[in-house]
């Protein structure tokens, strides 16, 4: 019995913490219809700082308890509401999902940067971990009885916030009819930031009481998830429910204490199913969650894109090839790797255009589904050892197949979500795999398979695909084959979108309704979407393990998956070109910069902190680039095709860029300068063209209205050096008064008569 109350005890401890944090998640999402994946992050930030208040600085623990939960929390709830969120009202769901995930990243790499995640840091509890008392039989830590009293409280308040009080209906009323709210006297960004203020200092005391319960240790990745495990809880509130939210965190508590207690010993799996418990009830709560039903109009947002046609898309295609070729020929044989890597998860990123850019739908774990064509290949495809070894034509047709089916047998019971809850759903499909597949390391035997490991020695290793004529294990020729692939499936998507088939998803995309009115059979087209979406990432992801000669479960993480969606709509989720930029980005802009500056800091002992630092913040940087598609979320590329489309009428423009690439290409080839600096002088003419066109040709390159303005512009006389040719008029007069700082004279009313006028002094 007492061990029984023990267990019980712990899992409502757990149950607590899960509580408060889905609280605060709750709260934010009621007041703002955002949903904060950051929220994990802000509580693993809250605790780093108050360790370091605590154990780095010495400060004492109620003055470090008060900063953290009741200052600097609601601080970083009040700056986020005013920087980021309240500009999310009429964007699509995709853009509020990658602005928080962009926090979340930004705010794991600062803690990374802050501290060093290779020195191990712990965290006692409140009043020790020897403070305690003694209720029948079973020991209370004061910390753990803090908890329970927040969690009870917390429960009661917001509870009678929402429902009785006039100011947790207006929190309410915020996100659903602003404008109304303004008429009625309320400012709703004043109550929308209130509640994330509320919100964050939640997240806070959820990060500062969480960390001593789940073992002390601080670690940012795993803190970050293990708070994410209350989006589950969140869910059985469906986002709404204060009351039922604190039943699903106490059921999560109670139900992964009593497994881990209460299973066989022979059964060592159940610590790996522990860990996914979270994510399956967050899988099994979306999928029996009632829906909101089909919109019947169209949704407005401000993305934009254009769809090329097929001929334009394969002239792009051949340029492509040919100037990889040219990469081929003059970049350093060590920089072809990288090169690879970039190019299969632009292949990976890929699959989201389809998916998210022309359907709308939402996944976030598109590396999982690769994950499992990896595995598949693996064991289906791989013939020889050794150096003889290869990956046969069967094995990666073997595993791009399972990614399809397993994609759509995730998107069948999926395919009644949308938005939000689809993006939860396939996070939660991430979560799941990476806890009970990639964790699977230990030969067992299966009913069909007989005895063997799924991912053995938890490293897979790919060999090279058995081509023909082709050595695929040489780095050029697998590189220019990469290459191919691209091209033809970027061919192959605009090829679709231009298609009926294309046609219908953006018409499901729009409107579900409308196009299932109009006979679309919205089940058929989603399911096949997903499927097309999970083959081709498993194709990616297949290479991608090849480029890189083996891979490891961290590969496929989910926090790697978010990052990869959050570039690709950075970039453009609506463009092939926007998949490139998300590819190179993950696949070669951290490993460059994490080696250009590790190398420095090697070779120049006196700046190795200056050269780490900064290595620290273009990773920050890289993450911030999420934030903005708050601005821009029709993504990079589409504001680059506006800013060059001009230039077909300016000619001239095009041939200086073109001259200024091949001086650049020549230099390189004369070893004058190096790669960095050819790559570099490149993003300059590409950057610094449509600027030059403005200002060489701006009758060919601007609009009726921009010509008008920049020309209005161009008149202009500064004040200093007006009235050199002519009297002032009293309204001249009036702007170099107040320009100059002094007191302006009355100007004389409209009516006046001329001779009324003050007379106009000539300056």
């Amino acid at each position: 019995m007492d061990l029984f109350l023990t267990y019980t005890l712990v899992g409502l401890v757990m149950g607590a913490v899960y509580a408060i944090a889905a609280s605060g998640l709750v709260l934010t999402y009621t007041t703002s219809g955002v949903f904060n994946f950051a929220h994990g992050a802000q509580a693993m930030l809250s605790a780093f700082l108050y360790w370091q208040l605590t154990v780095g600085w010495g400060v004492p623990v109620p003055v470090a308890f008060v900063l953290v939960v009741l200052v600097i929390g609601p601080v970083t709830g009040v700056l986020l509401h005013r920087t980021l969120m309240h500009g999310l009202r009429d964007v699509a769901e995709v853009t509020k999902v990658v602005v928080t995930v962009a926090v979340l990243l930004s705010m794991v790499s600062l803690s990374q940067w802050i501290w060093n995640p290779s020195e191990p840091r712990s965290m006692e509890m409140l009043w020790g971990n020897a403070s305690s008392f003694e209720l029948l039989g079973v020991r209370i830590r004061y910390h753990e009885l803090l908890c329970l009293v927040a969690a009870g409280a917390l429960a009661i308040g917001l509870r009678l916030l929402f429902t009785r009080s006039r100011v947790g209906v207006t929190m309410r009323a915020v996100v659903d009819d602003p404008d109304l709210l303004r008429l009625n006297g309320y400012n709703p960004d004043r109550v929308a930031m209130a509640s994330w203020a509320v919100g964050a200092a939640l997240a806070a005391l959820a990060g500062v009481l969480v960390t001593p319960v789940a073992g002390g240790s601080l670690e940012a990745n795993t803190l970050t998830l293990l708070v994410i495990d209350t989006f589950a809880a969140a869910m059985f509130g469906r986002l709404k429910s204060i009351p039922r939210t604190f039943v699903g965190a106490i059921f999560l508590g109670l139900a992964s204490t009593y497994v881990l207690a209460y299973a066989p010993t022979e059964w060592d799996w159940v610590g790996n199913f522990k860990t996914a418990l979270p994510m399956i009830v967050l899988f099994l709560v979306l999928l029996v969650l009632p829906q909101e039903r089909l919109r019947g109009a169209q949704q407005r947002t401000r993305e934009r894109a254009r769809v090329p046609s097929v001929r334009f898309a394969a002239g792009w295609a051949v340029a492509f090839v040919a100037i990889m070729f040219v990469v081929t020929q003059v970049a350093d044989p060590l920089m072809l790797g990288p090169w690879a890597a970039a190019l299969t998860f632009s292949i990976i990123a890929l699959s989201l255009v389809p998916l998210t850019g022309y359907a709308g739908e939402i996944n976030l774990a598109p590396l999982t589904f690769g994950s499992i064509a990896v595995i598949v290949a693996f064991h289906v495809g791989v013939r020889g050892t050794g150096l003889d070894s290869h990956l046969s034509w069967q094995g990666m047709v073997a595993g791009v197949a399972a990614a399809a089916v397993v994609g759509g047998l995730v998107a069948l019971p999926a395919l009644r979500l949308r938005g939000l809850y689809l993006a939860l759903s396939t996070m939660a499909f991430g979560g799941l795999v990476s806890a009970l597949v990639l964790s699977e390391v230990t030969p067992r035997d299966w009913p069909i398979w007989g005895e063997n490991t799924i991912f053995p020695a938890a490293v897979i290793t790919m060999p090279p695909l058995d081509a023909g004529p082709l050595d695929l294990s040489e780095d050029a020729t697998f590189l220019m084959s990469l290459a191919v692939v691209f091209a033809l499936l970027g061919v192959a998507v605009i090829a679709l979108r231009n298609s009926g088939y294309g046609r219908r998803l953006a018409a499901m995309k729009d409107s579900p309704a409308a196009a299932a009115m109009l006979g679309q059979s919205l089940v058929r087209l989603k399911l096949s979407v997903f499927m097309l979406s999970a083959a081709i990432a498993g194709l990616g992801s297949i290479l991608m393990a090849t480029a890189a000669g083996s891979v490891a479960p961290d590969n496929f993480i989910i926090t790697a998956s978010l990052a990869l969606v959050m570039l690709t709509v950075v970039g453009g989720v609506s463009y092939v070109s926007g998949a490139l930029f998300g590819g190179f980005m993950v696949g070669m802009g951290f490993s460059l910069i994490n080696g250009t500056f590790g190398a420095l800091a090697a070779d120049s002992a006196m700046y190795s902190g200056l050269f780490g630092s900064l290595s620290h913040l273009f990773a920050i940087a890289i993450a911030l680039t999420g934030i903005g598609v708050n601005r821009n979320p029709s993504g990079l590329v589409n504001d680059i095709c506006e800013s060059y489309r001009p230039l077909r009428n300016a000619m001239p423009v095009l041939y200086v860029g073109l001259a200024a690439g091949a001086v650049l290409l020549a230099l390189n080839l004369a070893e004058v300068i190096g790669d960095w600096s050819l790559a570099i002088g490149i993003l300059c003419v590409v950057m610094l063209l449509p600027v030059l066109g403005r200002m060489w040709m701006p009758d060919r390159v601007m609009t009726a209205g921009e010509l008008a303005a920049h020309r209005a512009k161009e008149a202009e006389v500064d004040p200093e050096l007006k009235a050199l040719d002519r009297p002032l008029s009293a309204e001249e007069r009036y702007d170099l008064d107040t320009y100059l700082g002094l007191p302006p004279r009355v100007l004389p009313a409209l009516d006046e008569a001329p001779r009324d006028a003050p007379e106009v002094a000539r300056v």
